[in-house]
């Protein structure tokens, strides 16, 4: 079966962001406003609640697919448009927090110290990976063509609930260290 009028119709877009979101994540990760000579306050407050934004979208990605196998297909698009809502947020106030603060550098040592760095990279790789992913699977949803949307969300959720979790780890891991 071929794609949906949805699925052509939505494509291009999809192939737009998942370039776009990237690249624009990358160059603003680089554009420090403080260092520029703007006076802003460092956003210091926002790691801890966007890492919380992280575990909530591991919850309800888990009650997403609880609620679809229950054969509640609408609480399940539901949950998951407020999932999309989280990563959209949280990829608001991290992009903020960097603009405005210093990088936090890792201070742990020994072998906690590769695992951290494995779990980090591992995270910011699937995080880029997942975008066409979630938008694809999510337009298969919208536009009713469920085998498909099926067979690709078996590889989206768990690679969107990796990134989800392991964004909760980084911060916990990488906490002591702010300020420092």
């Amino acid at each position: 079966m071929g794609m949906t009028e949805a699925e052509k119709k939505y494509k291009n877009w999809i192939i737009v962001l998942s370039i776009v979101i990237p690249l624009a994540v990358a160059i603003l990760f680089g554009v420090n406003l403080r260092k520029m000579g703007f006076d802003v306050q460092p956003l210091t407050f926002l790691p801890p609640i966007y890492a919380s934004i992280n575990g909530v979208t591991a919850i309800l990605l888990v009650a997403a697919i609880s609620a679809v196998k229950r054969g509640n297909a609408k609480l399940h698009e539901r949950l998951i448009k407020v999932c999309m809502a989280c990563s959209v947020a949280f990829l608001v106030m991290y992009v903020a927090y960097h603009m405005t603060s210093d990088s936090t550098p890792y201070g742990g040592e020994g072998w906690i110290r590769p695992v951290y760095f494995f779990i980090l990279i591992t995270h910011i790789v699937l995080s880029i990976v997942i975008i066409p992913f979630v938008l694809f699977t999510f337009v298969r949803g919208i536009a009713g063509a469920y085998e498909r949307h099926k067979k690709l969300a078996r590889i989206t959720y768990p690679m969107w609930l990796y990134v989800a979790v392991t964004g909760v780890v980084v911060y916990l891991m990488i906490s002591p260290y702010y300020g420092s």
